[in-house]
């Protein structure tokens, strides 16, 4: 609704968003209530005098306005000048929610309202602004986006398997956002711009102040390409609870997470908490049941049952794709030719002895069939290359087929492997050189 001093999205409203992101956390409950109910500059208004009935958030912004023996006062309205000011020089622009390019899923964390254990949570409330960096816009990058989240200290295996989701979701269009953390998050945003595809990295300090440091040129380049965001203005610092408040932005402005990687306590599994409260769709990658990395990923599998398994690019698409857009392909082992076979041939197939020779009769008195049939079946599996007929009686091809698929552990043999390989022993020395 509009305030007094201003409607919503007009420069004394963006004004009072920046100061008020100061003077208060972002994700405030009280904060948020406020402005929702009598707008942002009458609630700025109300701070600056003290007049909120919330004893802690009183505290709160006396103690950042510097109101104690000695000190002298700030004054917050100079201060969000000063702050619009420095972002245009960097090239950073503030986005409200009266914007085009606001990004409506964040608004859903108002719907939340208990955590996990059932107590009030103070960092669900959404963003009263968000600094972006990047020429894109903001509700653009995010409509078709994927989070990929995770450990760290993450593991080859880990990186792996984030370079295959992340390279294939920006292949397919989608947006990769993350934290711009080492490890997981790192791997996921080089993948994307490996691929040639968007990122966008979630931060929790000023999008002015790259952190981790080790990851300043990477922020460059998702900048060039992609969007830096963060609730927190330009300067301020990555401070250690502000990782977990930043965490339900990713959550929510995504359609859904992937943790590829995480240790049993994760900041990852926290982000999940939101994912599930938010019903967004939540994907998992298991890993080695020995790896202290994967402690995370297996206990959201064990006990959530919203929790979707996934091992690749193609089943996370499956998962955040509109119904029929994308299907993942069962996990299938080679194709065999002997697979097709009706019941009789095979019942004479099995019948053919794996080293020497039989007669007719003799396969037909193992596979119990009547020999009429069997010499039936016979002639087929000759002409599928699947039995031979020597002078001495009925045999397996000593050599597979070319054109027949490779066996079972998905090696492709010399011969590239047949249906045939894994009933027919595998050549001698003296075969194989000849």
């Amino acid at each position: 609704m509009e305030s007094p001093t201003g409607p919503a999205g007009s420069d004394a409203d963006r004004m009072a968003r920046v100061a008020l992101t100061w003077l208060a956390e972002p994700g405030n409950r009280a904060v948020w209530e406020m402005v929702r109910e009598e707008g942002a500059p009458r609630t700025l208004s109300r701070l600056l005098r003290g007049d909120v009935g919330n004893d802690s958030l009183r505290a709160a912004v006396l103690a950042r306005l510097g109101g104690f023996a000695g000190a002298r006062l700030v004054d917050p309205q100079r201060l969000a000048e000063a702050t619009l000011r420095r972002a245009k020089r960097l090239g950073a622009r503030i986005v409200v929610p009266s914007d085009d390019e606001w990004p409506g899923r964040v608004d859903e964390l108002a719907t939340l309202e208990l955590d996990t254990e059932g107590r009030v949570n103070h960092d669900v409330r959404p963003p009263l602004c968000v600094w972006v960096r990047g020429r894109w816009p903001l509700r653009e990058a995010l409509e078709r986006s994927v989070a990929v989240v995770g450990a760290r200290a993450a593991t080859p295996y880990g990186m792996q398997v984030t370079s295959e989701v992340g390279f294939g979701l920006a292949e397919k269009g989608w947006t990769v956002v993350s934290g711009g953390a080492f490890g997981i998050d790192a791997t996921a945003h080089r993948a994307a711009l490996a691929a040639g595809g968007r990122t966008v990295a979630v931060l929790a300090c000023g999008v002015d102040r790259p952190y981790p440091a080790g990851n300043s040129a990477l922020f460059e380049q998702i900048a060039e390409t992609g969007l830096l965001i963060s609730e927190w203005p330009p300067g301020a610092e990555p401070l250690r609870h502000r990782f977990l408040v930043r965490n339900r932005v990713i959550a929510a402005a995504t359609l859904g997470t992937v943790v590829t990687e995480a240790a049993a306590r994760s900041g990852a599994t926290q982000t999940m908490s939101r994912v599930f409260a938010l019903r967004r769709v939540a994907m998992v990658v298991p890993g080695p049941v020995t790896s202290a990395m994967s402690v995370g990923c297996h206990e959201l599998l064990r006990t959530h049952p919203d929790a979707i398994l996934v091992t690749g690019a193609k089943q996370v698409l499956e998962a955040v794709g509109r119904m029929g857009e994308y299907h993942a392909e069962a996990a299938r082992g080679p194709e065999h030719r002997r697979d097709s076979l009706d019941e009789e041939s095979s019942l004479v197939l099995e019948a053919v002895p794996r080293r020497g020779h039989a007669s007719a009769e003799e396969l037909a008195a193992k596979a119990g069939l009547p020999l009429r049939t069997v010499l039936r079946r016979l002639s087929l599996l000759e002409l599928a290359g699947l039995v031979v007929r020597r002078a001495d009686g009925i045999a397996l091809p000593r050599r597979a087929p070319l054109e027949q698929a490779g066996p079972d552990d998905g090696t492709p043999s010399r011969a590239a492997a047949s249906s045939v390989s894994d009933v027919a022993p595998p050549p001698s020395g003296r075969e194989a050189a000849g």
